[in-house]
């Protein structure tokens, strides 16, 4: 999917604008999924890597939200870190990414 498209075709920006937003939706279906199997283990409150498991599927969930948010102010797919475009293949495997590769590492 490429987010290249010219702005004087709104149905084209609103196409891609849904695909993001299947593919954000699909990422937290997912988490949501992986989250509430955690739950259902029923481990001890002592489990760590259990906590540090949840945690980290409770980030990506925040981040997934505010993925969708900058779908709806026009700035996703743009890099938080140099405001340069996010390449598409990066955005097609991490939706809620925030940075390119580069700012990401630097991060």
């Amino acid at each position: 999917m490429s987010l290249d498209l010219p702005r004087t075709d709104p149905r084209a920006a609103n196409l891609a604008a849904d695909e993001v937003r299947r593919r954000l939706e699909h990422a937290r279906t997912t988490r949501l999924a992986q989250l509430k199997a955690l739950d259902e283990t029923g481990a001890s409150p002592g489990d760590h890597l259990m906590s540090n498991q949840k945690d980290a599927i409770k980030r990506v969930l925040r981040e997934i939200d505010e993925a969708f948010a900058r779908v709806e102010d026009g700035t996703y797919g743009t890099c938080l870190g140099c405001s340069k475009p996010v390449p598409p293949e990066r955005l097609e495997i991490l939706p809620h990414t925030r940075y390119c590769v580069g700012c990401q590492r630097a991060s």
